[in-house]
Formats: C-alpha cells, structure tokens, sequence
C-alpha cells in the first residue's frame, strides 16, 4: 500500500476518445500543486467548490480547462482534492497527468480514492462498497439499492441493531450482578419480547439482503423448449427488444 500522506492523480471517466474528460487529484498538497502548473486565478485563495477557467502547461499550453477545487475536508476523500475538467483526447489527458506526475504526485492504486473517503472517516465499510455497486448497477432498483446503501441506509439498520443488542446485554448483566439483591430490572416477560423484537430485526435484514443479491445480480433463467418453439420470440419479447435473432 502506497503512502496516504501522497497527493495522487488518477482519470475518472472512461479511457478512450470523448468530448470530455475528468481528471482527479487528491491530498494534502492537491491545490498547491495544480497552482504550479495551471495559469488562472491563484487556487489556494479561492473558495471551496468553485470551478475556475484557465489553461494547463508549463513551457507550453498543454489545454484549456476548467478546474474545481474543493478544501478538506468538505471533499469525497475529506483531502484537498481538485478535479480537472479538459478535452477527452487521449494525447491531452497523458500529458496532463505526465506533467503532474512531474511535480510529485503519483498514480492512484485502484479504488484508492474510495479507500481514503473510508480510512478518513467519510463513510463506513458498507457505504464504501456500494460505491463499486454503484458503478456497476445496471438496473434503475440495481442504482437505487446501491444509492440507500451509500448514503447510510444499511448502515443505520445495523447502528440500530448494535443499541438493541447492548441494551439487551446490559439487561442481562444487572440481572447477574444485582440476582441477589430485591430488585427486578427488567421481567423475564420483557427479555423474551426483547429477544423476540432482535430476532425479527435480524430476520428482515437477511430477506433484504437475499432482495438485494437479487436486485444486484439477477436471477439465472433458463428459456427450454423443442427447436422452433419460439423460445427466441419470447426471449425477445420479455427484453422488449430484438436479441436473439428470429425467422419470420
């Protein structure tokens, strides 16, 4: 694992040919960096999450681009991070990260980015890995599910699970400790209601995750039937486009 305290630089959009691409840099000297090499408005001075025009190069003009910065900790990794907006050639985007990488910053390590939200406090385990369900979701509830989940859903069914569990053990630990003593803290009625109340917790929360590997990966279908049956036909018909092909 590389050194968190490194300014990394890494493209966000896809790789290939576009009208636009995004380039991200992150860390402690993001800003101060892309001050070096960009000619516009002095970045270190300006306000958080605002967008600048201006031009990259050094000895020459690499592009014109348009630069947001955002100071931490109110960015996605909580660092000084900076996103560079340029033309999506892929000449322009390898000299632009040629020329920082000139300047001391270094490669971003797959999912680095991501990584640095979750190690910087930004959001917990779960939220961090419906960052990749979100990327990959191909289906509208696929998007929505990941959507929940990175934005604490998940996270605050189990928050609630853990304050039942504890209150439940602290229950149970008054009673050991006090059994002697002419106090009743909690009736056996009610432990048993309270055990019942976590075990139906528990229950919903594992039929959602067998709805959610659902929703995420599909269900494996099989379409069998004797040769011209018209099992493309309905294939086609239940995508609602044409996919298999068919004969008339």
């Amino acid at each position: 694992m590389q050194h968190l305290n490194d300014t990394i630089i890494a493209l966000t959009t896809p790789q290939g040919v576009s009208a636009l691409a995004v380039i991200r840099l992150s860390g402690i000297d993001a800003i101060k960096i892309t001050d070096k090499v960009f000619t516009g408005k002095k970045l270190e001075t300006q306000p958080t999450h605002t967008a600048h025009l201006g031009t990259i190069g050094t000895e020459k003009t690499i592009d014109e681009v348009l630069v947001t910065v955002f100071k931490e900790p109110n960015s996605f990794t909580k660092e000084n991070s900076v996103e560079i907006s340029c033309h999506g050639s892929p000449v322009i985007v390898r000299e632009i990260i040629k020329l920082f990488l000139q300047h001391g910053v270094r490669l971003a390590e797959p999912g680095e980015f991501t990584r640095r939200a979750f190690l910087n406090g930004r959001f917990d385990l779960a939220q961090a890995e419906a960052v990749a369900d979100l990327i990959h979701a191909e289906t509208d509830n696929a998007r929505q599910a990941a959507l929940n989940q990175m934005r604490g859903g998940f996270s605050k069914e189990i928050k609630h699970l853990r304050e039942e569990l504890i209150h439940f053990a602290s229950l149970i630990e008054l009673e050991l400790d006090f059994g002697e003593e002419d106090v009743e803290f909690a009736g056996r009625s009610d432990l048993r209601n309270l055990i019942q109340k976590i075990q139906n917790y528990l229950a919903r929360l594992i039929s959602s995750f067998e709805q959610g590997n659902v929703i995420k990966n599909g269900i494996p279908t099989v379409i069998a039937g004797k040769p011209n049956a018209g099992k493309s036909t309905l294939l086609n018909a239940l995508l609602n486009e044409e996919r298999a092909i068919v004969s008339d």
